[in-house]
């Protein structure tokens, strides 16, 4: 009985209804086609990064900053910035592995330097690796010529959009095999290594800021940031070294002494230099101590990254270590999409505010003209809860159907984006909505969330207008009809 007055009232004042139902329309609308458009692309760059990067779940050493893979999150501090070593390596990475919902760990140290390769001088961002455990890790990195780099050796593996984009500048496509020459510097002075090209590869989503990253061997990063590596070797100390231990000063210069080694017979030249730079450390040296920078971490499917972050957090916060998620790590165009999220729904919080104000308006002007209806119904015994139950019902049953009508032509303006296939020129942009061609999906939460906002409107708007419709009196009701 009240469902099907509540109809006919809906159906009686139609003017302002359909005023009502417009803006809630439009608010529903607009909230869901920006979460759609801004979903999508959390889903492609999380995609592209946990992939291909960061994992899910990344460890660092804990400081007054937040930092990604390859510098601070602050571009002022960026240009100034260390990325630190990672404190107790081994005892941490004990720990993590022992952790449940761990699927895979690798690591990583990170660097910066300037490339040459073929004549073209570039800046780099060096991604050094354990080639044991990476790629096996990041199932987006995808090899287009050569091989991936093995663990042990040196060598190093660009994009191919930086082998084209050197072929455009030099005339010349990269070959594997061709020698790259990096260069850093700092206050310890400039430092030089060259390693021969292993691979060309490709990211299967590649984000902003990626195809600028070189996957390398940690040993030439550690010697490019002065990274000094603890070793441990056997040697042998013969009669004529212990004698140096018990001798007196005085007579150490005039001892005779015969080294058990034969003389180098090299004559110093440019190419002799360049081969001893290019030469690898001995072999005795233990490259599994605590020099790198991050512990990378994939998860389990279907486990949640926040609460394994929250649980990891409080076992080794100790050690001088915190994990972040993927997008901490991912850097600024992750986070910048977050933001816009936040800017675009605050946005919406103020048109939200501004509807609602209208639509009360609304309804206390049809309040108002339904004077003598309502005093009528509180005359023969309508309860108070029943006239208020009144008013939430038609409230709902409209703001149902607009919310409705909303998400109907969000989903078909969503699927017109798609039909024209626009391409999308600005990097960061393409970056951001996880191609170059503009793509926009149904999210069914986006969906589910919009339909919920339209409830809460016609909650929020019900409100006002129940109070001031029960505190009509019958007798008055009646005499202003």
């Amino acid at each position: 009985m009240v469902f099907f007055l509540v109809l006919r009232n809906i159906a009686r004042n139609k003017k302002n209804n359909v005023i009502i139902a417009l803006l809630v329309a439009v608010i529903t609308f607009l909230f869901f086609i920006g979460n759609s458009i801004i979903g999508k692309s959390n889903l492609g760059i999380q995609q592209a990064f946990v992939q291909s990067l960061t994992g899910d779940v990344v460890l660092q050493k804990k400081i007054d900053v937040t930092m990604n893979l390859f510098g601070a999150n602050t571009p002022i501090i960026d240009n100034f910035f260390t990325i630190p070593g990672f404190p107790a390596y081994d005892a941490v990475m004990e720990l993590v592995v022992a952790e449940e919902g761990v699927m895979e760990i690798t690591s990583q140290v990170s660097g910066k330097a300037w490339l040459d390769l073929l004549g073209v001088q570039e800046p780099v961002l060096l991604c050094g690796i354990d080639a044991a455990t990476y790629f096996s890790m990041f199932k987006g990195i995808i090899l287009e010529e050569g091989r991936f780099l093995r663990n042990g050796e040196y060598g190093a593996m660009i994009t191919v959009e930086r082998a084209q984009k050197i072929e455009r500048q030099s005339g010349y496509y990269p070959q594997i095999g061709e020698p790259m020459l990096l260069t850093s510097g700092g206050t310890l002075g400039f430092r030089i290594r060259e390693v021969p090209l292993t691979g060309i590869f490709s990211y299967q989503n590649p984000g902003q800021f990626m195809n600028e990253i070189i996957i390398i061997d940690p040993q030439t990063v550690r010697a490019l940031n002065s990274i000094q590596v603890a070793g441990s070797f056997d040697a042998e100390i013969n009669d004529v070294s212990l004698s140096l231990l018990t001798a007196d000063i005085n007579d150490i210069f005039g001892m005779d002494i015969t080294w058990n080694s034969e003389p180098i017979e090299t004559e110093f030249s440019a190419d002799f230099l360049q081969t001893w730079l290019a030469e690898a450390p001995a072999d005795d040296v233990d490259l599994t101590g605590g020099d790198w920078n991050f512990i990378l971490i994939r998860l389990e499917t279907g486990l949640s990254s926040s609460a394994f972050i929250n649980s990891l957090n409080k076992k080794i916060e100790p050690f001088g270590v915190i994990a972040v998620d993927w997008r901490i790590a991912a850097g600024t165009s992750a986070i910048l999409l977050l933001m816009i999220q936040a800017l675009f729904n605050a946005g919406m919080f103020l048109v939200c505010i501004a509807g609602v104000i209208t639509v009360i308006n609304i309804l206390l002007i049809s309040v108002f003209r339904r004077t003598r209806e309502i005093g009528t119904l509180r005359a023969i015994g309508a309860s108070d809860s029943y006239i208020r139950l009144l008013i939430l019902q038609e409230n709902l049953v409209l703001t149902i159907l607009a919310g409705t009508a909303g998400i109907c032509l969000g989903s078909l303006f969503l699927q017109w984006i798609n039909s024209l296939a626009l391409k999308i020129p600005n990097e960061l942009i393409a970056t951001l909505l996880g191609g170059e061609v503009l793509t926009l999906g149904f999210i069914p939460q986006v969906a589910v969330l919009s339909f919920i906002l339209a409830i809460i409107l016609g909650i929020i708007v019900s409100i006002y207008p129940m109070e001031v419709t029960v505190r009509i009196e019958p007798m008055e009701a009646l005499r202003q009809g």
